[in-house]
């Protein structure tokens, strides 16, 4: 099978991380015997200041005949703020109806973190995001703008249908992590009333799953447990402002945003994945970005794709780095350019590759 995936390297770094990323996917299509095709599009900010043009809604219709999407970074300070994330990665999000955002929050080595006496065994979660409703459905607006009265107003939207799809995703994915089978809810619905739809269609999908351990926890109190007790968690789900939040203080867990990747997915559909760390714009161009979040989110594709072994191999490979300091931080601090840490890692995965139980899934 030969897959197509089309590649949105977009803005700042995010050329410069993709191609570390292309670089891992070329190892591993070679040690793993699998075939790709990629597609590239050229929707960002840069391309948007030189023709004008915005991603055609007609974009779509292409995007759908892929088997998934690869995107680097969105984001120019000197476009409009939001312009072009708005009409590129909210777009495929809405458009494709990408309704679980789904990002792992792994520890890999002990000096990473900066809480205190919290080991590897103690962060391994994952975050079910519902991706396509709350405030980012874009109900609101602004009027009065440039006043003293000025007023803007944003809405939550929560569905029956929105909701229940993404609890089902996470029950099922705190089944097939085969760990603790432990599934927290995350709201706030003893202040925003409307979130009350999370708590009763939760207790219900709960009752037909006796066998995944479940509780339910404010948004305050999973934020400070998270930094407290991270070894609690398991499978996290939640709505899409919240999980957007906490995420990133998991990303700051387990080492910083530049270890972090993301899935945007229809289950069964093209799904689109990305790391988190935007385009950085102030570091864009000096070779020092780390392209660690481009390559797990690689790795994270293809376990998506069914390459699970080639997925497993990237991920250990990273791993093996980190624990014997061979990539010192998952940041630009490292000392190593943005090319020489995506080579030391290609490199690394021609010895991980070998430790791979055949038909072993990733995690």
């Amino acid at each position: 099978m030969t897959y197509r995936i089309g590649v949105i390297p977009g803005d700042g770094i995010g050329p410069e991380v993709v191609a570390e990323g292309k670089k891992i996917l070329v190892r591993a299509a070679k040690i793993f015997d699998f075939t790709y095709e990629l597609v590239e599009y050229p929707w960002s900010g840069r391309h948007y200041l030189a023709t004008k043009e915005l991603m055609p809604e007609s974009a779509l219709d292409e995007l759908r005949q892929l088997d998934a999407i690869f995107l680097g970074a969105l984001g120019d300070p000197r476009v409009e703020r939001g312009l072009v994330e708005r009409n590129v990665l909210l777009a495929i999000r809405f458009g494709l109806d990408l309704y679980i955002n789904l990002r792992p929050i792994v520890l890999y080595a002990e000096h990473l973190t900066p809480l205190k006496n919290v080991r590897p065994a103690d962060v391994d979660m994952v975050v079910v995001r519902e991706n396509t409703e709350d405030v980012y459905a874009g109900a609101g607006g602004t009027i009065r703008a440039g006043t003293p009265q000025e007023t803007a107003i944003a809405e939550m939207v929560f569905t029956r249908q929105g909701v229940e799809r993404a609890i089902r995703y996470a029950f099922e994915l705190a089944r097939s992590r085969d760990k603790r089978r432990r599934l927290t809810l995350v709201d706030k619905s003893n202040a925003i009333r409307a979130q009350e739809i999370w708590r009763h269609v939760f207790e219900e999908v709960a009752a037909e799953n006796p066998d995944v351990e479940t509780d339910g926890l404010y948004v305050d109190a999973a934020a400070m447990l998270m930094v407290q007790e991270p070894q609690r968690f398991d499978v996290i789900v939640t709505t899409n402002l919240f999980g957007d939040i906490l995420t990133d203080l998991g990303a700051a867990i387990q080492g910083g945003v530049g270890s972090a990747a993301s899935g945007n997915i229809h289950p069964g559909k093209v799904s689109m994945f990305e790391p988190i760390h935007g385009s950085a714009p102030d570091i864009a161009g000096k070779g020092i970005a780390s392209p660690i979040g481009a390559i797990l989110t690689v790795s994270m594709m293809l376990d998506y794709l069914g390459e699970k072994e080639a997925s497993r191999s990237i991920e250990d490979a990273v791993r093996r780095l980190l624990v014997t300091r061979r990539l010192p931080t998952l940041d630009a601090r490292s000392g190593l350019s943005t090319t020489q840490v995506g080579d030391i890692v290609a490199a690394e995965l021609e010895h991980s590759a070998q430790e791979i139980t055949p038909g072993t899934d990733s995690r």
